[in-house]
């Protein structure tokens, strides 16, 4: 009869299992080879890494050589060698960690092996030595700093298992120093990881906020050109209706017109309202879910006195001053320079409570000037949101370059902001606009 293959034990397939995820992670290092504190924006603290690193590997090197041919009563060859193992691979931790530690940890353990058949071991620390503790501990606080968190447990379980190897074999000594190394190493390890995935979340959370406000920003851009072509709808629709009334009726206001105008009046009117018919359709998807469209005219400049009486409501001191020769004023610059009044006062409420303020609305050389002034804020009075966007400028600009106009905006030397905006009278294609600010 064939033998029946004996199940395995659950403890050992665990073992087994676990065993090969360690040698999996002690195989991959970290795929970055950039130096620790390398995003320092200080050279000096670019340059610590180093200079700690190389001033251990200064001391411990000739200590340890030292110690082991004057203590331990080792060869000088061997003793050297170990010594250079040890220490000397302590200078590619600050790039390569993990490297660095599969060459130390073999020198550690190969030196322990050695110390076995030393003659001055009886009575000192084996199988590790003060030195390669210290080393050992450097070591560990590279690796914090830059291998991942299961990476870090392998190699602490790997360390403290070699400990526990040497601590089988026979031998009189007990001082426990592979216990205090393994204590130590875990406790290292613990804290640079901790100060590692602290700095990693920081810098992701940065970059996040990054990402949002770039986001918010587009968001908002977005929201008021659909704001903008909603307002406009009423405009070019106005328009649109005149030019219907005006193709139907041209015939009964015209006698004598040949059959071809008549037919070219009635091709005018009936696409004027196909394009009337396309535009409320637009209208339709720019209008967000549940929002039914206002039926109210859109507002102009006879209103600012009405925008300004309400910001004084508010506790805003504000004065309004409209130039009584402003002309024909075209309804896409009177709806613009409306609401750029209408945010600029919004601001000063939002941002410059109890801020003197003025309104200059003129016009001069074809061109409309809109020109809104206010000084600090009032002492008694604290502002309704300290830190803001800017994405109250979003509309004026994008209003400013429907229009073909140009914006102006900063703070003033006293604390004060202004706001000016210059559209011109006379249609411009909006490819020539400048926006300055």
């Amino acid at each position: 009869m064939p033998r029946t293959p004996a199940p395995h034990h659950p403890l050992a397939t665990a073992a087994k299992r676990g065993a090969r995820l360690i040698a999996d992670e002690l195989r991959t290092p970290s795929r970055s080879t950039a130096p620790l504190l390398g995003r320092a924006g200080k050279r000096w603290l670019r340059m610590l890494p180093y200079t700690i690193v190389f001033g251990f590997v200064a001391t411990l090197l000739p200590v340890t050589a030292t110690v082991l041919i004057q203590d331990y009563r080792l060869g000088g060859a061997l003793a050297g060698a170990l010594a250079t193992a040890q220490t000397a691979p302590l200078l590619l931790a600050v790039t390569r960690p993990l490297q660095a530690w599969w060459i130390v940890f073999t020198a550690d353990f190969a030196g322990a092996l050695a110390l076995m058949g030393a003659a001055g071991t009886a009575g000192r620390s084996w199988p590790w030595t003060p030195m390669v503790v210290v080393g050992y501990l450097l070591l560990m606080a590279c690796l914090g700093l830059r291998e991942p968190r299961r990476k870090l447990v392998a190699v602490w379980l790997t360390t403290g298992a070699a400990g526990l190897l040497f601590e089988l074999v026979p031998r009189d000594r007990g001082d426990g120093v592979h216990l205090l190394l393994f204590v130590l190493s875990g406790v290292v390890l613990v804290v640079t990881g901790a100060l590692r995935e602290r700095g990693d979340a920081q810098r992701r959370l940065v970059v996040q906020e990054t990402i949002s406000e770039a986001e918010r920003a587009q968001r908002t851009l977005l929201e008021e050109r659909a704001r903008i072509a909603r307002e406009l709808h009423d405009v070019v629709a106005h328009h649109m209706s005149v030019i219907t009334v005006q193709a139907d009726s041209a015939p009964y206001r015209i006698e004598g017109l040949p059959d071809a105008a008549r037919d070219e009046f009635g091709s005018i009117a009936a696409s004027a309202r196909e394009s009337l018919t396309e535009m409320r359709r637009l209208l339709s998807v720019l209008r967000s879910d549940g929002t039914e469209g206002e039926r109210a005219p859109q507002p102009g400049l006879d209103r600012v006195q009405q925008l300004v009486e309400a910001t004084v409501r508010a506790g805003v001191p504000a004065e309004v001053s409209l130039a009584a020769d402003l002309g024909e004023v075209p309804q896409t610059v009177d709806l613009s320079a409306y609401r750029i009044v209408q945010e600029a006062l919004a601001n000063v409420v939002r941002h410059a409570p109890g801020a003197a303020t003025r309104v200059s609305v003129t016009s001069d050389d074809g061109h409309l000037t809109v020109l809104v002034v206010n000084g600090p804020a009032g002492e008694r009075t604290s502002p309704l949101e300290t830190t803001g966007t800017g994405h109250g400028l979003v509309g004026m600009r994008e209003r400013v370059r429907l229009t073909g106009g140009t914006l102006d905006t900063g703070p003033l030397p006293d604390g004060g902001f202004r706001v000016a905006a210059r559209l011109p009278l006379t249609t411009q294609p909006t490819e020539s606009a400048e926006d300055p600010s």
